[in-house]
């Protein structure tokens, strides 16, 4: 087993980043395009935004990200498969079961009313499935970089750590930023737009 995880280190070590970058990536998207739409509303004359809603499009990213977890649940399922101790009974539905969790915690992530509630239920989840992390990595089996063996672990912990944060720190917490070519970070409870969604950028 360690001379296959050895193999996958020296032969595929950039495919195995895909996963961690595309979820970077995935998650910060919607706050980057949010942030530079709004400062350059900011340059033009006579225009005024309203305070940059951090929570809400932190939501956003997070629920695209979960969108992306369910639908590797869906195309890679004998991989996820693969990654599930062999004695846990009827593996393939727990596969599609964690999916649909997923999928309902990736929908409620984009309506208002949900998306604190949601990011709990996504906090719980890290938590809960990084075993299936550990094992996978361990054993070096199924998809993601997990194949490099335990060594992943020094990239996977910290990313599952940074997930659990930005899902408390700007999904939960939430915050907005008044001026973000002057970010001064206020309340999200005395943000206006959180009484007018809809004249928020």
């Amino acid at each position: 087993m360690q001379l296959v995880a050895y193999s996958y280190v020296n032969v595929l070590p950039e495919a195995a980043m895909v996963t961690p970058l595309m979820i970077l990536s995935l998650l910060v998207i919607p706050l980057l395009v949010a942030y530079a739409v709004n400062r350059r509303r900011r340059r033009l004359p006579g225009q005024t935004p309203p305070p940059l809603n951090v929570q809400r499009y932190a939501c956003w990213g997070l629920g695209v990200a979960f969108m992306y977890f369910f639908l590797g649940h869906l195309v890679k399922t004998q991989d996820m498969v693969a990654m599930l101790p062999p004695w846990l009974p009827a593996r393939t539905l727990l596969v599609y079961a964690s999916g649909l969790l997923e999928l309902a915690i990736a929908i409620a992530l984009f309506i208002p009313r949900w998306q604190t509630l949601a990011a709990r239920c996504a906090i719980v989840v890290f938590i809960l499935f990084f075993p299936v992390n550990i094992y996978a990595a361990w054993h070096g089996v199924g998809l993601g970089g997990h194949q490099w063996g335990p060594v992943y672990l020094w990239i996977r912990a910290p990313l599952q750590l940074l997930l659990i944060a930005w899902a408390y720190g700007l999904c939960v917490r939430g915050m907005c930023v008044r001026d973000v070519a002057q970010p001064q970070v206020i309340d999200r409870d005395r943000c206006p737009v959180q009484l007018d969604k809809e004249k928020q950028l």
